[in-house]
């Protein structure tokens, strides 16, 4: 997700790397990855994209988009504006054929728009940030827009839980005091996008406070797996929580539970490893001392002799049929990692306690073109990802087949920077709905929200 930083340009990175003219490089065990039963894309997915004359998005010929939503525009409830910084999103089935998309706005106390504060919704009056929840009928029609949460601070990622809620995280470790805050931000938040006063906001604190990106629900055990965005070292860690009531429900995770990390054994940086198909097979788990961090940031607390294993840039986490999967965006050994890479997708195996390194992404000789910088991720109802790249120059949601073949699927064509120096927002919050026939994702700026339908099942 965005962060506050200016990092070297993609250009940059790879010339100190002797990488340009490399042409892009993925390996890795895509099959591993795919719970689907469809068959793989051929060499080019669903063909060129075609430029867009309305100077929006960018699709392959035969798909069509709708604007849901866009920043600025009245919410249809009355209760403001639409906010700035659209980020992670979930769609969830509704009665009578109603899908309802859980939006984040990844908004710090200086957001362009902020989430309107709600009698209720409301966590701290002094955050900016928050989730909206779009209603849309049969047709996909939107048909009710609303603050589902608000008062929270840099909400990025989350994730879906089986019982069909939202998890929003903060990506902020900011204690009160900070910022104007009035209370401690960094938490995750449970939010009901079709009817968010059942859920309130109430932060779950046993899952602990740091600067949280994504997370995933294992749903036979209830365990809840985190990601942890940390970009400058010491870097983030995966956690796992154990949850008191696994038989999970809305509002079971308020019942508290256990906060551990994740520990490799001889691995405390995972950027060192680069071989694709690396398993490691006595991964341990290890109680966080304070999961408040009232004093010490958890990344920064005494795990024991034997240390806790870091990362740079976990961002997207997933459930794919018995594994959670997560992603580091890159890794920079100019920025303290051990090593550089342009990407990477972890699968985490909790019968066997097994961690391999599925897919190695980067690097891309082209900036207008995708492949590194994976963010949010998805399964593709036609088989294969549908990941949001995070990088420099273009923009794209970009697919993976089966065969570990990337191809474009969106670009942004909404330019931020000016003619001479163009620039474009990030994707973000690509998810498809219920009956797999519509995919929806965000442009981060200008907030806008996407609803892609075509011919998926090609």
């Amino acid at each position: 997700m965005s962060d506050t930083r200016l990092p070297a340009t993609r250009r940059e990175v790879l010339a100190r790397s002797g990488a340009l003219g490399a042409g892009i490089a993925f390996t890795g065990a895509l099959s591993e990855l795919f719970t689907g039963t469809a068959a793989a894309l051929g060499h080019h997915g669903y063909g060129p994209l075609v430029p867009d004359p309305a100077g929006l998005l960018d699709l392959p010929r035969g798909f069509r988009y709708r604007v849901l939503s866009r920043e600025g525009d009245p919410l249809l409830s009355g209760e403001g504006r639409v906010p700035s910084n659209h980020d992670g999103m979930a769609a969830f089935q509704g009665r009578h054929g109603r899908v309802h998309l859980v939006r984040n706005h990844e908004n710090r106390n200086t957001g362009r728009i902020p989430v309107p504060t709600v009698e209720g919704l409301t966590y701290d009056p002094a955050g900016k940030g928050g989730c909206t929840a779009l209603t849309l009928d049969a047709r996909g029609n939107v048909v009710g827009e609303r603050v589902a949460i608000a008062g929270t601070a840099v909400n990025c990622a989350g994730g879906p839980t089986p019982w069909g809620t939202w998890l929003t995280c903060e990506e902020t470790e900011d204690k009160a005091g900070t910022n104007g805050y009035t209370k401690d931000h960094g938490f995750v938040f449970e939010v009901d996008g079709a009817d968010p006063r059942r859920s309130g906001a109430v932060p779950l604190t046993a899952m602990g406070r740091f600067q949280h990106e994504a997370v995933a629900v294992d749903p036979r055990r209830g365990v809840v797996y985190e990601t942890e965005d940390a970009f400058l070292k010491p870097f983030g860690l995966f956690y796992r929580f154990l949850p008191n009531k696994p038989e999970g429900g809305p509002g079971s995770l308020r019942a508290g539970g256990r906060l551990q990390a994740m520990r490799v054994p001889g691995v405390p940086d995972l950027s060192s490893i680069q071989e694709t198909g690396a398993t490691f097979d006595r991964v341990e788990w290890v109680d966080v001392p304070d999961p408040l961090a009232v004093e010490t940031p958890i990344r920064l607390q005494d795990f024991g002799s034997r240390g806790i294993t870091h990362a740079q840039k976990l961002e997207g986490c997933y459930w794919g049929g018995t594994c959670v999967y997560f992603v580091s965006s890159f890794a920079h050994s100019s920025e303290g990692s051990a090593a550089t890479h342009f990407g990477q997708i972890w699968r985490y195996d909790p019968s066997s306690r097994r961690l391999t390194l599925v897919i190695v992404f980067g690097p891309d000789t082209d900036v207008q073109l995708p492949g590194e910088s994976p963010d949010n991720i998805c399964l593709a109802s036609g088989g294969g990802l549908m990941v949001c790249e995070d990088g420099e120059g273009a923009q794209h949601v970009y697919g993976v087949t089966r065969r570990g073949e990337v191809y474009a699927m969106a670009r942004n064509r909404q330019n931020i920077g000016t003619p001479e120096a163009p620039e474009w927002g990030e994707f973000a919050g690509v998810t498809f709905s219920p009956d797999h026939r519509t995919m929806y994702v965000n442009c981060y700026t200008p907030g806008t929200t996407f609803a892609v339908t075509g011919p998926w099942r090609k």
